[in-house]
This record gives C-alpha cells, sequence and structure tokens, in this order.
C-alpha cells in the first residue's frame, strides 16, 4: 500500500480544488492497466475502517475508485464538493482537531492472477521491496522517489540483501504498468497484494 498510498492524495477533492493533483485531468479516463480495480467499502463485514456514514454524517456506500483501470471519482467531503459543484462522496474523515479533510474507509487493491513468485519469474530479475522509508512526492508531476531496503534477485530467485537503495519513477508511468499479484490478505483498513512494476529507476550500493 506504500506504494498505492499516493494515488488517495492525488484524488482527494481538496487537491483538485486547488489545483495541485498530477490526476487532476484523469476523471474518467484510464489510470491503471485493463484488469486493475481499487475499491473502497465502508460496509465491509469486521472492516477496521468500516462505518454506515463519514465524519461529517453523509451517508457513505462501497465505490471502484478505480474500476477496470479508470478513475471513476474523488474523494470528496462536503467543502471540496461545494467548491467543485459536486455531490459528496462520504468520505469526509475528521482528526481530534479543525476542519475535516477527506480519506477512504477500507481501501483493497483486488488481487491479479499470480503470486509473488510468479511476479518475480515473470519479473526475471530486479529488487524485491520488503520496506520503503522517507518517500518524496511532487504532486503536481508525480514525481516520486523512495528509500527501499530487499532483496535483489535475478531469474526469480532471491541472490542477496539490499539496503539504503533509492527507487524513483513518475506515478503516472508506475500506475499505468503495475501489475497485481494474487497474494492479497486482509490485515487492517488499507490492503494490497504484492505488486510489479517494471522500469523503475534504482540507485544505491
Amino acid at each position: 500500500m506504500s506504494l498505492i498510498s499516493p494515488l488517495l492524495g492525488a484524488v482527494s477533492g481538496p487537491a483538485i480544488a486547488r489545483g495541485t493533483s498530477f490526476l487532476k485531468d484523469k476523471l474518467g479516463k484510464p489510470v491503471f492497466r485493463t484488469g486493475v480495480t481499487i475499491v473502497d467499502d465502508p460496509h465491509r463485514v469486521r472492516g477496521l475502517g468500516s462505518s454506515p456514514f463519514d465524519d461529517e454524517g453523509v451517508a457513505n456506500r462501497p465505490w471502484n475508485l478505480i474500476d477496470d483501470g479508470v478513475l471513476t471519482t474523488w474523494l470528496l467531503n462536503t467543502a471540496s464538493a461545494r467548491q467543485l459543484g459536486l455531490v459528496p462522496t462520504g468520505h469526509a474523515s475528521r482528526g481530534s482537531a479543525g476542519p475535516a479533510g477527506v480519506g477512504p474507509s477500507n481501501l483493497t487493491l483486488l488481487p491479479g492472477h499470480l503470486d509473488q513468485a510468479g511476479l518475480m519469474a515473470d519479473a526475471g530479475s530486479g529488487v524485491l521491496v520488503t520496506s520503503m522509508f522517507g518517500p518524496s512526492l511532487n504532486s503536481n508531476t508525480g514525481d516520486w522517489s523512495v528509500g527501499c531496503a530487499g532483496f535483489w534477485f535475478e531469474k526469480g530467485e532471491l541472490a542477496y540483501p539490499v539496503t539504503e537503495i533509492t527507487v524513483a519513477g513518475n506515478l503516472i508511468d508506475i500506475f499505468a504498468r503495475l501489475i497485481p499479484g494474487s497474494d492479497l490478505e486482509f490485515r487492517g483498513a488499507a490492503n494490497a497484494p504484492s505488486i510489479l512494476v517494471d522500469g523503475l529507476a534504482v540507485a544505491g550500493k
């Protein structure tokens, strides 16, 4: 989900109203490859983010934020919906103080067909990322980089550990090429299987 979380900021109503999102012109257009679906379901049974309404009392419902690769909606609270001339989507999220922002409830990247081993075999060689730290994002362009640790693999097999490397790319390109794996596990309010992305810049010793 570390790779999917920048999507949430890019489709938030406040960011769209300010014009500070790299996806501001992508509503109703393909953002991911065909077959990729990201669901936000506030009514999932025993979901950690489940609720019948958002933090402004607006009734919510399940959304396919990404439906077969296509961006279908912004995340709107009442203020951003009013600014954009749209209807609130039930995504208001309020902290302990201050006005309501926006956020998802139970977010899930639906699984694909290959497990992690299958994705690695398909890639041949690359980095199996096991942790990310210190992400950097240009919200206007989608240029993104993050510190990583994990394992280098060759011919689909783990070769040696790597640490203190940087992975970088543009999220518009990353999302368009992203392939979800089949190993989805539900551990919290936001869940995703393993993810394969090609063509990223990798730097470090």
